[in-house]
């Protein structure tokens, strides 16, 4: 299920940007801002919060949000297993599951994120959070996702922003939220509006 912002009764041409916290055993990841259940949306996009599955199940929903063409960024939101502060994957290898292998014979071995990483970093660090970025792909279902949504997206002039943002061991909600709305913003800094039909 894909719950969406939108302002009632009006058509929204915001960009979308889906945010997808992919472990569902990781309480208060959600951007709900209060008790009214609003949820937060960055300055100039509406956010598309995609809630924890089957992995199969979020990369064919993530495709499909993506393939509607109103959603022009996805944002993954995992743990950072190694430790260290909150990090940036810039990249995912051609691996199924099992990670015993490959999950397309006919795909590249590795697919490069097309997330604006050096300016999300900047923002982390500018905030506050220590922040890096790695080539190093974790042998988890974020590598997984991310490989899938970008070996999947079509070679079009307007590529969507894809990015897995991996949080720290230790950090708490706060903080989360903290580090996934500033991902979030910087990517949104990037999207035009929808064009009027």
């Amino acid at each position: 299920m894909i719950i969406e912002t939108e302002t009632p009764g009006r058509s929204d041409r915001r960009p979308g940007i889906a945010i997808c916290a992919y472990e569902a055993d990781a309480p208060g990841w959600d951007l709900v801002e209060d008790l009214s259940g609003e949820v937060w949306s960055p300055a100039g996009a509406r956010t598309l919060r995609i809630p924890a599955e089957d992995p199969d199940h979020l990369a064919r929903m993530i495709g499909s949000v993506l393939d509607s063409g109103d959603c022009r960024a996805v944002l993954l939101v995992g743990r950072n297993p190694k430790g260290g502060g909150f990090r940036m994957q810039m990249r995912a290898e051609n691996r199924a599951l099992d990670r015993k292998s490959r999950l397309s014979d006919t795909g590249p071995a590795v697919a490069r994120t097309t997330a604006p990483v050096a300016d999300i970093v900047r923002a982390l660090n500018e905030i506050g959070l220590a922040a890096d970025a790695s080539s190093d792909s974790v042998d988890d279902v974020g590598s997984y996702l991310l490989y899938r949504v970008l070996a999947d997206l079509p070679d079009e002039a307007h590529t969507p922003a894809v990015g897995l943002l991996r949080a720290p061991p230790g950090a708490d909600e706060a903080a989360v939220k903290k580090a996934v709305k500033t991902a979030a913003s910087v990517m949104a800094g990037q999207m035009a509006l929808l064009p009027r039909f």
